[in-house]
């Protein structure tokens, strides 16, 4: 993209605005994979800003071999994955009671009559069983996951963002599919391919 293009090039003479523009631009997409790989709305919010703030001192060091969006989706996944191995036993009791919390506040808020408590009762379960699930595997994997069923990039994008080749890419996401199939089936809880991770 041409406007990006020449944004980086502003910003790596020192001009703020240009990379406040650029922020604007990826704000959206940066913290939304935050979120999806911390499971924390305020977690995702410091590590998003912290990727920011990496970029604006790592802008020396962007070539322009992939596009800015791509280079930033690597920072922000390295940044989440550094978190993840350094708080792994409280993230994981923060991201349980903040999806409760945020649950709760919004039936409470937007009560939906469309669906029965029964229903309703059996989504949140199985919402809860699949993000169960994504937190038992390897950050790594969870990573290529996110990044393939919840970003919706390609596996060669993929591979651009986290440095790696392709078939690693690949291989990788069969082995984090299968390791999520493995743990819903123990639970009693498969569903069939159409189910989409939250």
């Amino acid at each position: 993209m041409k406007a990006e293009w020449e944004l980086v090039q502003r910003a790596k003479q020192g001009d703020e605005e240009s990379f406040a523009a650029l922020v604007e631009q990826n704000q959206g997409r940066i913290y939304n994979l935050a979120l999806r790989m911390t499971g924390n709305p305020d977690d995702a919010l410091e590590l998003s800003q912290e990727a920011f703030l990496n970029a604006w001192k790592g802008l020396g060091k962007f070539q322009g071999d992939s596009s800015f969006a791509t280079w930033l989706y690597r920072l922000t996944s390295n940044v989440c994955i550094d978190f993840l191995r350094r708080e792994k036993r409280r993230n994981a009791l923060s991201m349980t009671i903040s999806l409760d919390d945020e649950e709760e506040a919004r039936q409470a808020e937007l009560p939906d009559e469309r669906f029965s408590p029964h229903v309703e009762a059996e989504r949140r379960e199985r919402q809860e069983t699949l993000r169960a699930g994504l937190s038992t595997l390897s950050a790594e994997h969870r990573r290529v996951l996110i990044l393939r069923e919840l970003e919706g990039l390609s596996y060669g994008e993929i591979a651009q963002v986290l440095g790696l080749e392709e078939g690693t890419v690949k291989s990788r996401i069969a082995r984090a599919r299968l390791a999520l199939r493995n743990y819903l089936k123990k639970q009693g809880n498969f569903f069939d391919s159409s189910t989409s991770i939250p």
